[in-house]
Formats: C-alpha cells, sequence, structure tokens
C-alpha cells in the first residue's frame, strides 16, 4: 500500500469515526426522549385515573341518590325486581327487559354529563349475591374490568327489604385512560417520529453526499494522474524536436512547451488541492527565508510574461522573509494570483509588491483588469465558483484557482484579503506571520 493510499483510508477512519460518534449521539437522545416521554405518559396516566376515580365518585353518588327516591324509573325496576306486573300490564319477561335498557340508558347519561364515555355494564343485585337485573352488555368472563359497587338506598332496598348493590364494570380503563391523554402522546409522538425522520433523512443524504465526494475525489485522481504521462510525453519531445528545428520554426515548438506547462500546472493545481482536503497534514510548515524565493518566482515571471506582451513589475522590501512555511504550495499560490491576474485585461499590467509590516509579510498582487462586484468578493474563494456573468466567461477555467489560494493561506495561518472596483482592477493582499526561532512574532 502507498502512502497516499494509507493517507486516505486513515482520513476514511477518522470520518467513520466521527459519524459514530453523531451516530451514538443521536440514539441516546432518542433514547432520553423516549424516556422522558415515558415518564410523562406515566404521570399522564396516574393523573388520569385519579381524575376518573373522582368522577366516578360524583356519578355513583348522583346515581344513589336519584335511586332512593320513588319516581317513574324506580317504579319500573320495583315493579320487575317483585315481579309486579299489576302496574305495567307486560308480562314479567318484558317487564325486566325494559327495566334493565332504561336502567342502562339511565346510567349512560350520568356518566356522560360527568365526562365519562366508555364501555360499561352493570349488575343489580342483593348482598346475598341473588340477581336481579343485568345491563344488555355483559363483558366475557376473561375480560379485564374494573368494579365499582354502589349500595342503593332508600325506595328500592325498601321495597324488596333487601340490600342492594348496583355494580358498575368497567372494561380496558388503560385504553381509556389513554385516549384522555391523546393531547399528549400523539403530538409528542408526532414530534418524535419526525425527529427521528429527518435526523435519518440527513445521515442519509450526508452519507450519500460523502459517497459521491469519494467517488469523484477518486475519478479526479486518477483522471489527472493518466494525464500527466501523455504531457510529459509531449515535453519530451518537444525538446527533442527543437534541437532539430531551424531558429524560424522554434517559436512554435516554444509556443507547445509553453501550453504544456500549462496544462501541467493545472493538473498540479487539482492534485494539490485534492491533498489539501484529503489530508490536514499535506503542507508541512518550517521557518525559511521566503524572499530568495520570492524574487526567482518574481524573475521567472518576468521572463514568461515578456512573450505574452504582459507589463509586469515587482518591488520587494529588503531585509529577510523569516516565516513558516511550505515553499512549494505557497510559491504556487503566489504564481495562481500571479496567473489571475494578467486573464482579465486586453493589455494587463500588473505589479507585485511585497512589504514587512506589524510582524506580517504582505504580499500585495495588483492589476487593471476588470475588476469584481462587491458581492462577488465574498464568493469569489469557493471551490468551483465563477462569476456568473459578464466578460470573465471568455476566460477558460475550473474555479479552482483562488480556493487553492485561499486553502495555502489558511494553512499557513495567514489572511488574504481583496479590493476591487468594477472596471477598475483588482488588488489581491496576503498576509503571513512573521517569525523568529519556528514562533510567529
Amino acid at each position: 500500500m502507498n502512502l497516499k493510499n494509507w493517507i486516505f483510508l486513515s482520513y476514511l477512519v477518522i470520518i467513520m469515526k466521527r459519524k459514530g460518534i453523531y451516530i451514538a449521539l443521536f440514539i441516546i437522545c432518542i433514547f432520553g426522549l423516549a424516556v422522558v416521554q415515558y415518564q410523562y405518559l406515566r404521570i399522564g396516566l396516574n393523573l388520569a385515573k385519579v381524575q376518573f376515580n373522582q368522577k366516578i365518585g360524583i356519578v355513583t353518588e348522583t346515581i344513589r341518590n336519584d335511586l332512593s327516591t320513588k319516581n317513574q324509573l324506580t317504579n319500573l325496576v320495583g315493579s320487575a325486581l317483585e315481579k309486579d306486573s299489576s302496574f305495567f300490564t307486560v308480562p314479567i319477561d318484558s317487564l325486566k327487559d325494559a327495566s334493565s335498557h332504561f336502567l342502562n340508558d339511565f346510567i349512560t347519561s350520568k356518566l356522560v354529563e360527568h365526562g365519562i364515555d366508555t364501555d360499561f355494564s352493570y349488575e343489580l343485585h342483593s348482598r346475598n349475591a341473588e340477581y336481579y337485573l343485568k345491563s344488555p352488555i355483559v363483558f366475557k368472563k376473561d375480560d379485564k374490568v374494573a368494579v365499582y359497587p354502589i349500595e342503593l338506598s332508600g325506595y328500592l332496598p325498601e321495597l324488596v327489604n333487601k340490600r342492594l348493590i348496583l355494580e358498575l364494570n368497567f372494561r380496558d380503563l388503560k385504553y381509556y385512560y389513554l385516549s384522555q391523554l391523546n393531547g399528549l402522546t400523539v403530538p409528542s409522538f408526532l414530534f418524535i417520529l419526525g425527529i427521528i425522520i429527518s435526523v435519518i433523512w440527513v445521515l442519509r443524504t450526508f452519507y450519500w453526499q460523502h459517497n459521491l465526494i469519494t467517488t469523484t475525489n477518486d475519478f479526479i485522481n486518477n483522471m489527472t494522474h493518466e494525464l500527466k504521462t501523455p504531457v510529459f510525453s509531449i515535453g519530451l519531445a518537444t525538446k527533442l524536436l527543437a534541437e532539430k528545428l531551424d531558429d524560424n520554426q522554434k517559436h512554435l515548438v516554444d509556443i507547445i512547451r509553453q501550453q504544456v506547462e500549462r496544462l501541467s500546472l493545472h493538473i498540479d493545481k487539482v492534485l494539490e488541492l485534492g491533498s489539501l482536503e484529503s489530508n490536514k497534514k499535506a503542507i508541512k510548515l518550517k521557518e525559511v527565508d521566503f524572499r530568495p524565493y520570492l524574487e526567482n518566482l518574481c524573475r521567472e515571471n518576468e521572463i514568461l510574461v515578456s512573450i505574452e506582451h504582459v507589463s509586469f513589475s515587482y518591488e520587494l522590501a529588503s531585509g529577510e522573509y523569516m516565516i513558516n512555511a511550505e515553499v512549494f504550495h505557497l510559491e504556487n499560490a503566489v504564481n495562481n494570483l500571479l496567473d489571475n491576474a494578467k486573464k482579465y485585461s486586453a493589455k494587463p499590467v500588473i505589479s507585485l509588491k511585497a512589504t514587512l509590516e506589524r510582524a506580517q509579510l504582505w504580499i500585495r498582487i495588483t492589476d487593471n483588469g476588470a475588476g469584481i462586484d462587491e458581492r462577488e468578493k465574498k464568493r469569489i474563494f469557493k471551490k468551483y465558483y465563477r462569476i456568473p456573468s459578464g466578460d470573465l466567461h471568455q476566460v477558460k477555467g475550473y474555479g479552482l484557482g483562488l480556493s487553492y489560494v485561499k486553502k495555502v493561506v489558511d494553512e499557513h495561518k495567514g489572511k488574504i484579503f481583496m479590493e476591487s472596483e468594477k472596471g477598475k482592477g483588482t488588488m489581491v493582499a496576503i498576509a503571513i506571520p512573521l517569525c523568529k526561532n519556528g514562533k510567529s512574532i
């Protein structure tokens, strides 16, 4: 396994560990919400039970009072208890059936009147378990029921000369309690479900984007490496060809060589930017005097731009430029800015000025190009971003150069600034902290 693959795998392991932490945190939060909701549910159920018992207490007292006096209902029920059909000229069985239904309707109305709407049954019997009346609905023996007995007083017990018990039976009170908490449980459940769905969607999108980025980076890396071979071969062939041509034809080879070098530079940009994004340790800083490197870079650039009819000048402050730097990447960043400066003018005029100010190395590059709108300045350093309108589209590119420069400057703990006015050119400045004995001044 080569170093690049090892670095990529290490980065992937770090990402997976972070994902594991996020997923674990998500599971803990959802579990915590479920526990809190369960505790609220228990409290709500206990409150619903207390409230139900209070209502039943009021209902039983109301039923006891209403059945203690002689009225149409108690007269009908009393006739059924005594099996006396002299007042109601109907068979005894019909009398009992009518009494059962009227008593059921009476109890139902009292329950609903006090906010209790659930299935119930009743039995009217004496203390010695002698049954007189049953409700039209009778629960099964295996049904779990809650029993609320009401000892009657007054007219009916005196009529039969026995102690009478009206027993109310309620089935599945837990479901009834839960139904009373719908205002609490249903919204909470929906909110938790919404959170779970949202987080799962975010994680799914994150994984999808990560896989897409990984696949894209692999493709770009493979493609750029494959392009390096033919670019090298073309460069070598032009050198061999230049030795066999006369002076009048060599300028054509120089043009080919120049364009091959530009293509190679673009390939290096993609590779360098990918290495910076995939591995934070790709840039290894060390204390260097950057002035000789910057001066050499300016001289080379002065020679190159002379062929392209570009006016270039530079001014470097005297003294040492001691900074913590990765020379290769910082040189590339400055080259990117110089290359960018000559793209957007018919007759480019470019200047580079390096100064030492406030314990920083300032490198300012100024051009006479088309300039940039104020609203575009904040986005110009984003990866793949290109200004969407205007003459800038005449210049081909991928929006990688300034993104790469910003990344390099950030890795050097520096800052990048831009001043530009539409139609009046642009000034880009980078400030890198000076250092002494490896430490910033």
